[in-house]
């Protein structure tokens, strides 16, 4: 068995990169993750599986009892495996990985398929990356170069206990951003730091069964901060969870949210889609509208004004964006989507909070930010350091909303620039 060491960010990143050295040469840069991630996926799966057998075997005294069971209850457990080891007592799952030596991408991408069919969530989610593709009869990534790969991956464990929850995320950040960074590119999104989105999660109140939503998910992670934030500060072993709604526009990181919600056996729905122009969650012809919407949305994005304009759901009665920045459209968004006494977090630019202050008064965000704040629907404005972000040195802001203020009139700015 694989000696359980906690892997620290640090590590991480290491670890990925040194994995994405053993194919290099192999295949654009760009594409590296698809072939990576899928697999770090399938490490942690394998891991996650064999804690919870060993966690069985310690009751049915062995591994293979309880996978007999497993098979015949598969609500036992939060996924099922169909394959295992020729010792599976002694050996782990991910050694099926190991030991393939022929025809290794057919094999790697039948295996991964067939627990596709054994696990519906995973349907169009894993089984779309086949690891012995071709181009113009060469293959993409060589059998040679898999078991680099898979013998790389194989160095850490990435079980319940020794990763982060949110391990398919953070692979999925540090990737896009250093394959950006080696072609001289920027990635385009800045994703939620682990310490922000755990901030995020403690400032807003949080209440079981309360429903939550990010229109711009990305991997899920700031679904899975409040969901492991409630978790853990309900003191009692049954409680009612939190119901989790997302969606997103890129179908390679929306594959990674829905690998990340279904590791952590969350109720959480997350769509595929693009939330300005066809937002998934109506009900009765408007919008659903939710106890908590948090997001962390790309800054400064271009966006069609015709969103604006023809919008269905009211969501922009504070004013049109301009077409290069679609911050204060997100913010609407989010508001439109929120209940009566609901809160909003949301993470921007600094730029969001002067933009248009100088000159003419009749720029397109000062009015939207006059309106808003007309309405007192801001709660708080929150600066953060530099150097947060993985792809942009820039500071942020978490801008924190609430339809029914308790405090009226009044907004609390915090400066934690300088607490980093």
């Amino acid at each position: 068995m694989v000696k359980k060491i906690k892997v620290t960010e640090t590590s991480l990143e290491e670890w990925l990169w040194k994995s994405a050295c053993t194919i290099r040469g192999e295949d654009d840069a760009s594409k590296y993750k698809d072939y990576i991630l899928p697999l770090v996926f399938f490490k942690r799966l394998c891991d996650v599986f064999d804690d919870e057998l060993d966690n069985l075997s310690k009751k049915f005294k062995s591994r293979i009892s309880s996978y007999k069971l497993i098979k015949a209850d598969r609500k036992i457990v939060r996924f099922f495996l169909p394959f295992y080891p020729k010792n599976i007592e002694k050996d782990t799952f991910w050694s099926v990985f190991r030991n393939i030596k022929k025809n290794v991408g057919q094999e790697i991408t039948s295996l991964i398929r067939l627990t596709a069919k054994h696990n519906d969530e995973l349907i169009g989610v894993i089984d779309k990356i086949d690891f012995n593709s071709t181009t113009s009869g060469q293959r993409e990534i060589s059998d040679d170069a898999l078991i680099n790969l898979i013998e790389s991956l194989s160095s850490k464990r990435l079980g319940l206990n020794d990763v982060e929850p949110d391990i398919i995320g953070r692979s999925y950040e540090y990737l896009i951003s250093k394959f950006a960074e080696k072609s001289g590119q920027t990635a385009g999104e800045f994703y939620s730091p682990r310490e922000v989105g755990v901030l995020m999660s403690k400032i807003v109140d949080l209440e079981e069964g309360q429903e939550i939503y990010d229109p711009n998910c990305g991997s899920a992670g700031l679904l899975i901060k409040c969901y492991l934030e409630l978790k853990q500060n309900v003191n009692k072993k049954k409680f009612l969870p939190l119901k989790l709604y997302g969606q997103e526009n890129i179908p390679s990181t929306w594959r990674m949210s829905k690998m990340n919600v279904f590791i952590h056996n969350m109720d959480c729905k997350v769509e595929l889609g693009d939330t300005m122009g066809s937002p998934s969650f109506i009900e009765k012809n408007s919008l659903k509208k939710f106890d908590v919407v948090l997001a962390n949305p790309m800054w400064n994005q271009d966006i069609d004004t015709s969103y604006y304009q023809n919008d269905r759901y009211n969501r922009f009665k504070y004013g049109f964006p301009t077409a290069s920045n679609a911050d204060l459209g997100w913010v609407q968004h989010m508001i439109a989507s929120t209940k009566d006494n609901g809160q909003i977090a949301v993470i921007l630019d600094t730029g969001v909070a002067t933009r248009g202050s100088s000159g003419d008064d009749k720029s397109a965000e000062l009015i939207i930010r006059k309106n808003i704040l007309k309405d007192d629907l801001i709660k708080s404005v929150i600066l953060l350091p530099e150097n947060l972000f993985y792809n942009t040195a820039n500071a942020g802001l978490i801008i924190l909303l609430e339809k029914n203020k308790k405090h009226k009139n009044e907004v609390m700015m915090i400066d934690l620039s300088k607490d980093y």
